[in-house]
């Protein structure tokens, strides 16, 4: 317990920088998700570990009647006051721990997760709580960043550090919570042990506006506490590094900018 709370205080202080960092890259992203899974006018649509609601709005606009939770109050308050400004009147978002969903069995036509589930330390569980609340019939989605290599903007930050910091060295993609799924096959290995059929997964591209590396840099670590995390011990000279190295990098691949820094994202959708 003591651990899922700091964690919900973590992403409580990390909100309003993860909206702004992230929400409108993957708002798009979102979009693309929910017209290759089918999602239509009146599906009842749950949205896992939802966020500020780049999924849960776009799917609310399109006529679903969306519930959203995550365990962060911050980003609940966050989706609720976007559906009340946007008068979403089908839109609501409660305080959930996803790895324990408080639903019967079969209760949604489509269940999602963007960026959320396959953050949690207990993924296996998510997923299997994911699948229990579909619906025979029903659909899930799983939006989840595709690999390293076509994720630049995190990419860049990662070899910033390693070229920076003494000894630092990112996880390996299967052991690191951003790239655990970045794998298609293992994504749809992981879907199917949970409960869904006839996975498959699509590659969608979305972009992040920047007008500079040091943009990149300021945005990416906001973006989450798994981010901010590896970080935490660097001196201030050695994020100055860091911050510096990113700007090359950035230069390097896109001037001076601006740029739209490309973000490939792997939407895992299955059958219950």
């Amino acid at each position: 317990m003591a651990r899922l709370e700091q964690q919900r205080d973590a992403w409580d202080a990390f909100a309003a920088s993860y909206d702004h960092a992230v929400t409108p890259m993957a708002t798009t992203a979102a979009e693309a998700a929910l017209s290759l899974a089918g999602v239509r006018e009146g599906d009842r649509l749950l949205d896992v570990a939802a966020g500020p609601g780049a999924l849960s709005v776009p799917a609310a606009r399109l006529g679903a009647h969306v519930l959203a939770v995550d365990f962060s109050p911050r980003m609940v308050h966050l989706l609720n006051e976007r559906a009340r400004q946007e008068g979403l009147v089908h839109l609501e978002a409660r305080v959930m721990d996803g790895t324990a969903l408080d639903f019967d069995p079969g209760t949604f036509d489509v269940a999602c997760s963007q960026l959320g589930i396959m953050l949690f330390p207990q993924r296996a569980e998510g997923l299997r709580e994911l699948a229990r609340v579909t619906r025979p019939g029903g659909t899930g989605v799983m939006s989840v960043f595709g690999p390293p290599d076509r994720v630049p903007g995190l990419a860049m930050f990662f070899q910033a550090a390693a070229k920076s910091l003494p000894g630092f060295s990112a996880p390996p993609p299967r052991e690191s919570p951003l790239f655990c799924l970045s794998d298609p096959q293992d994504l749809i290995t992981e879907m199917t042990d949970a409960g869904f059929i006839a996975v498959h997964v699509e590659q969608i591209e979305t972009v992040m506006h920047v007008e500079s590396g040091d943009e990149l840099w300021t945005r990416m670590l906001g973006a989450a506490p798994a981010v901010a995390g590896l970080f935490r011990d660097a001196t201030e000279a050695g994020r100055d590094a860091i911050r510096r190295e990113v700007d090359v990098s950035f230069r390097s691949r896109f001037g001076d900018g601006p740029a739209d820094v490309p973000f490939v994202f792997n939407v895992g959708i299955g059958s219950r």
